[in-house]
């Protein structure tokens, strides 16, 4: 916490000092007008960190929401004679509408179809703006464009777009730590585990193209005071791309590499001007050096830089409080029950008229052989397929149409077959997102409490000495671990567990046995699915059999386990 208020603290000396130098500092009228081009670029830049740096969703029309900024202070301050700063947070809302419109529409699709849905949306815009004459001006564009008073001179308005640089890029730097931060980089990692942890995925998703674009309005409202003129031609397919290309250079994840890509690309054909008299030079080199760039730093500058000096964390030793299980309990007899339960892909029969009570308090298992529709029905039940037909009950609670995410809201906490964690983040962060669920009463006393929550959970299953550390420098053991973790740490109602003993080796199943105890020890119920037959029979005191889709037995697991059904379905003999 003291590093993080130092940190902040320079961040502010800092920002002052470039304020002060911009606005004190004599400049010709040509690096005046570099340095405001490079700052207006990097608001809106900033706004590609949110959506493709921490959300990890493709925008190709940065430069139309920077039109729709741009020209809403242009027309407003030319045409209407409205006030600069009226203006200026009219293209801020406009963006932000544009950007959560287009999110809303197209963000269901993501990948390939969602970069052409914006490409569209970016070429749209140019036309209209080249053709709307009678609003936009057309090609000849907007000239005479107003500055807010107090801010006419050329110093004291690029000390302006320094500050709302220097405000815009802490508050994106702050965003990642936050609840919602953390929402996005768990949607860019992993979208079934962010689901699973209790994220509305697709809010998360809008949220973060909307504030991208409210960015790319603030730097385009910025960039038309800046200059006093604008036209359809600043704001085309290519500065989409461009400004796209600025923020993969420098670092797309942070703020800072943000910065560092946009102050580059607008350079370097500076510093590259005495080539413009050999056609094709210019370009040649320019394209060259940030291919390179790209080619060799994948993660971008400042991504390079960073991982160059970062240095393994690990947690110190201090006390962490015991973690407590307290599941809310209804009153209703059983805390999950499934009726009747369907689940079809065309005309294959996943799953067949499931039906299980799972009783609180206890350990249940979910068993049958490969392809008997164990997982589909776990899939089923925490909403990531939609039942074909019957009924899901959490504590009574009729939840079958609900969503993946009101279901972990609802009680539902779950790991996965193959394991799901934000690999980006380290252990205590992917603990934390679990804890952030809604309705999860043992951490709703802020951040502190979360991170609180979250060290007990790691520390339950035996890796809070390891807090600090990022997802890959663990074991394949140890990453079900802090996936157990994450489940337990939002106090579920019901824990479901997808093939936790596979991968592992004895000493390691030995160890998930004792943890499995531990957990039933304080109340939490638990529903399995596993091919371990060993540990099954060693926590489960109920079993319900699946094979070929459908219920064959169920009951108390020694009686079920000599069942000559159950034999014979599970281990092929009678």
């Amino acid at each position: 916490m003291r590093s993080a208020a130092i940190g902040h603290i320079a961040y502010a000396f800092v920002a002052i000092v470039l304020v002060a130098l911009a606005a004190t500092v004599k400049t010709d009228g040509y690096v005046a007008n570099i340095l405001m081009q490079a700052a207006t670029y990097a608001i809106a830049v900033f706004g590609l960190s949110i959506v493709l740096g921490l959300c990890g969703q493709i925008n190709l029309a940065q430069a139309a929401f920077f039109a729709l900024g741009a020209y809403s202070v242009a027309l407003g301050t030319v045409d209407y004679h409205l006030p600069f700063w009226l203006c200026l947070l009219g293209g801020m809302a406009l963006a932000l509408a544009a950007g959560a419109a287009l999110g809303l529409s197209t963000l269901r699709l993501g990948g390939h179809y969602l970069a052409m849905v914006t490409i569209s949306f970016q070429q749209i815009l140019t036309v209209v703006l080249i053709n709307a004459i009678g609003v936009t001006h057309g090609p000849d564009g907007v000239s005479s464009i107003g500055r807010p008073a107090g801010f006419a001179s050329g110093h004291a308005y690029l000390a302006l777009a320094v500050a709302a640089l220097a405000i815009s890029g802490y508050l994106v730097w702050r965003l990642a730590d936050t609840r919602l931060g953390r929402a996005m980089r768990a949607v860019r990692d992993n979208e079934l585990a962010a689901s699973a942890a209790g994220i509305d995925v697709f809010r998360t998703k809008v949220t973060a193209f909307a504030l991208g674009s409210l960015l790319g309005g603030l730097g385009g409202g910025l960039f038309a005071g800046g200059f006093s003129y604008i036209s359809p031609d600043q704001f085309a397919f290519s500065d989409s791309i461009v400004l796209l290309t600025m923020a993969l250079l420098g670092g797309v994840s942070s703020p800072i590499g943000s910065t560092i890509g946009t102050g580059l690309l607008i350079l370097i054909p500076e510093w590259l001007r005495f080539l413009k008299s050999v056609p094709g030079l210019y370009l040649a080199i320019y394209g060259v050096a940030v291919i390179l760039i790209v080619a060799f730093m994948p993660e971008g500058i400042w991504g390079f830089v960073d991982r160059l000096f970062r240095t393994p964390r690990r947690a110190p030793s201090r006390s962490v409080e015991p973690l407590t299980l307290r599941p809310a309990d209804s009153g209703a007899p059983v805390p999950l029950e499934v009726r009747g339960l369907a689940k079809n892909f065309g005309g294959l029969k996943a799953v067949d008229g499931v039906s299980f009570r799972v009783r609180r308090g206890g350990v249940h298992a979910l068993i049958g052989p490969n392809g008997s529709g164990k997982t589909t029905t776990l899939n089923v039940v925490t909403g990531l397929y939609r039942a074909t037909a019957g009924e899901i009950l959490i504590d009574g609670v009729d939840v079958t149409a609900l969503p993946a995410h009101k279901r972990t809201v609802a009680g539902l906490a779950r790991t996965f077959q193959n394991i799901r964690l934000f690999r980006s983040m380290t252990a205590l962060e992917n603990v934390v997102v679990g804890a952030e669920r809604d309705g999860n009463a043992l951490a709703e006393g802020g951040h502190d409490t979360l991170r609180r929550r979250a060290r007990a959970a790691l520390d339950f299953v035996g890796l809070g000495s390891r807090a600090d550390e990022t997802i890959p420098s663990f074991s394949y053991g140890h990453q079900r671990l802090i996936e157990i973790a994450r489940a337990l740490a939002a106090n579920p109602t019901v824990l479901l567990l997808d093939e936790p003993a596979a991968g592992l080796n004895l000493s390691e199943k030995k160890a998930l046995h004792d943890l499995l105890d531990s957990i039933a020890a304080q109340g939490l119920t638990i529903l399995i699915i596993d091919h371990d037959m060993t540990l099954i029979s060693g926590v489960a005191r109920h079993l319900t059999v699946l094979n070929f889709g459908r219920r064959i037995a169920d009951g108390e697991t020694a009686e079920v386990l000599r069942q000559p059904d159950v034999v014979a379905a599970y281990l092929g003999v009678a």
